[in-house]
């Protein structure tokens, strides 16, 4: 499990890549708690990019849900981007869809969480 990230004005987007299952959670969590705590009403956006994400299982969806809760709790907002396949089945059949909004690119999510975030990645990324 790795996680690279970018910033888009107030938006913070986390790339994670590889697996997310017993092995790597501890890393994982390690990887993401204090993005998540920056993450409050007034401060950072969060973007979990699953495009490299293979796999996620049960241990890594209950990281995900202490996030959400921590970040709802803040008035944050999180939201994940670019399921490949099999992790948007596991999202869908786990109702995980309900607990995040979830957006087919990066761009989608920007639009969503924050207009100023979404400019700053156009003009990174012209299409």
């Amino acid at each position: 499990m790795q996680i690279s990230e970018e910033r888009f004005g107030n938006t913070l987007v986390l790339t994670l890549t590889g697996r997310i299952d017993n092995s790597t959670t501890d890393a994982f969590k390690a990887g993401i708690d204090a993005r998540v705590a920056a993450c409050s009403d007034g401060g950072d956006r969060l973007i979990l990019n699953f495009s490299g994400v293979e796999y996620i299982s049960s241990v890594g969806l209950r990281v995900l849900m202490l996030m959400a809760r921590q970040s709802r709790a803040r008035g944050g907002t999180i939201v994940v981007a670019a399921l490949q396949s099999v992790v948007r089945e596991i999202f869908e059949i786990s109702r995980f869809n309900l607990v995040f909004e979830c957006f087919g690119t990066i761009r989608e999510a920007l639009a969503k969480a924050s207009p100023t975030g979404l400019a700053v990645y156009d003009s990174r990324h012209p299409r």
